[in-house]
Formats: structure tokens, C-alpha cells, sequence
């Protein structure tokens, strides 16, 4: 297992500088001069040609790729050119919001998509398993941002249950959560079924309902952890999806997370901000399937690596 994750730590190298990469090229590339967001529409030539040397925008794109690899491998990611703060002090706090706001999503997928997914193979060609399988799809088919204005609407607006937006305490992350997780509760829904119905067609299956254990227990104690290893794939595979989801729901929700962060700071071509932010996004997200990696042991012993 230590060489495992190891390798995996190894691995990851090659993908953070590719993103590093491409992230640098493509901000470079896309219209816009920050010199020109930063001082104002009504700066001079001299005013612009100040702010770009003092941010090193003057330089060739390689010597700025250089000096930013070497600041970021001594863990200075710079500052913005917006606020003139660091920029971890920016991404920081947002980054919080938006991991919590993500565990709590995946957490409310993977609980409600599981037990979906359970009773619906037990009841198979139930009312229920189609009924469940339907809502399933509906919530995979329907756009984040979409499912975010109805539920604002509708708890926010009309019910007055839940408030439309921004942060606070525990009560603003439950709608962006519900939005974020809803198309990962569908996956995890209709996944878990089609796993736990295979699961509980094998012959080992059957001999312990000839033994006369009882169904609960043959569901839930034999076929469920064999049927995990998908699920548990699945799952860590969505959470990348989930972190990149959180730049819509975090606009509609104006959730102060890293996904707005990245939004705005798009739109200000603060370079620093956007190469850091989608850096730090990537590492997470490697490190959650890597944990997803581990548990795959757990889950199942005969799996060596």
C-alpha cells in the first residue's frame, strides 16, 4: 500500500505541471489585458506600462513561466492583481467553502444514492424501482444551474425555508449542496442497482436464502460490500465532477467558494489567482482518488496491488 500511494504521489507530478501548463497557455491566450483591468480605463501608456512591469507582464512567456514554476515549487503562488493580497490568503477561505461544499454534496449523494439503489434491487420491477429509476435519470438530465434556480424558487422564494444564497452557517450550504449532488446521486442510484442486482444473482446468494438467512441480512451484510467496488469508483470519479460543477452552482448561488473565485477572477485576467486556484482544485482531486484507491482494499481484501 505505501508503494501504492507512493507511486501514486509520483504520478501526480507530471499532472500538475501539465495543468500548470495548459492553465498558463490558455490565460496568456484569451483577449484582455490585466494591466489595462487593474489600472482603469482611463490610464495612460506609462501608467500601463508601470503595472506590467511590475507584475513582470512585460517579459516573454517563457521567462514568466519560469519565474512562476520556481515561485510556485517554493510555495509562493504570488500576488493578485486585483487586491495586491497573496494569493493564498485569496484562495484560502474559498477553498474551504467549496471543499466542505463538496464533501457535504458527495456525502448526500453517495447516503440517498446508496439506499436508492439497495431497495430498488431488492424490490426489482417494483413501483419503486422504476419510480426511483425515473427520478434517477431526471436528476442526472437536469443542468445544475437550472435544478439551483428552481430550488431558489422554491424553498428560498416561496417557502422562505432555506436562504437564497451567500454564506453564514450550516443552513446556507444545504440548497447548493442538493444542486451539486443531484446529478451524483443519480450516477450513484442507478450504478448501486445494477451492481447489487449482479451481486444478488450469484449462486452464494442463493445458498444462504436456502439456509433461510434472512433477506435483509443477505442484502445488506453479503451483497452490498461486494457490490461496493464500483460504487466506491464511481463516487471518488464524481467528486472531480462535483469540485468542477461548484463554479456554475456557486455563481447562481454567488456562494463564496473557489469555483466564483475562478469566475471573477476569469473575467479581471488575474492570472495568478485563476493558475492557482485550478492547481490546487487538481491536487485535491488526484488525492481523493488515491483515497478512493485505498478503500478499494477495505472493501474488498483479494485486492492486491
Amino acid at each position: 500500500m505505501a508503494r501504492l500511494i507512493g507511486r501514486r504521489l509520483l504520478f501526480l507530478l507530471p499532472v500538475l505541471f501539465g495543468i500548470l501548463v495548459a492553465v498558463f497557455v490558455t490565460m496568456r491566450i484569451v483577449p484582455g489585458d490585466p494591466a489595462r483591468l487593474v489600472a482603469g480605463p482611463d490610464a495612460g501608456p506609462e501608467e500601463l506600462a508601470t503595472i506590467r512591469h511590475q507584475f513582470g507582464l512585460d517579459q516573454p512567456l517563457h521567462v514568466q513561466f519560469e519565474r512562476y514554476l520556481i515561485d510556485v515549487l517554493r510555495g509562493e503562488f504570488g500576488r493578485s492583481l486585483k487586491t495586491q493580497r497573496p494569493v493564498l490568503d485569496e484562495i484560502g477561505p474559498r477553498l474551504w467553502n467549496t471543499a466542505l461544499l463538496a464533501v457535504l454534496s458527495t456525502l448526500f449523494a453517495a447516503a440517498f444514492g446508496l439506499l436508492a439503489g439497495i431497495v430498488a434491487a431488492a424490490r426489482r420491477n417494483s413501483t419503486f424501482d422504476h419510480a426511483t429509476m425515473v427520478v434517477a435519470m431526471v436528476g442526472v438530465s437536469t443542468p445544475s444551474f437550472y435544478l439551483g434556480i428552481v430550488l431558489i424558487v422554491v424553498f428560498a422564494v416561496m417557502l422562505r425555508l432555506f436562504p437564497a444564497g451567500g454564506s453564514g452557517g450550516l443552513v446556507h450550504f444545504i440548497l447548493p449542496a442538493v444542486t451539486l449532488g443531484a446529478s451524483t446521486l443519480g450516477i450513484v442510484a442507478r450504478m448501486t442497482r445494477a451492481s447489487m442486482i449482479d451481486v444478488l444473482n450469484e449462486d452464494y446468494i442463493r445458498t444462504a436464502r436456502a439456509k433461510g438467512v434472512r433477506e435483509r441480512v443477505i442484502v445488506l451484510r453479503h451483497a452490498l460490500r461486494n457490490a461496493l467496488l464500483p460504487i466506491i469508483a464511481v463516487v471518488a470519479l464524481q467528486f472531480g465532477f462535483v469540485l468542477a460543477g461548484s463554479v456554475l452552482v456557486e455563481t447562481v448561488f454567488s456562494f463564496p467558494g473557489i469555483g466564483w473565485l475562478i469566475v471573477e477572477s476569469i473575467s479581471m485576467r488575474d492570472y495568478p489567482v485563476v493558475q492557482s486556484s485550478i492547481l490546487l482544485v487538481t491536487f485535491v482531486s488526484v488525492l481523493v482518488n488515491l483515497v478512493a484507491d485505498i478503500l478499494y482494499g477495505y472493501a474488498d481484501p483479494r485486492i492486491k496491488y
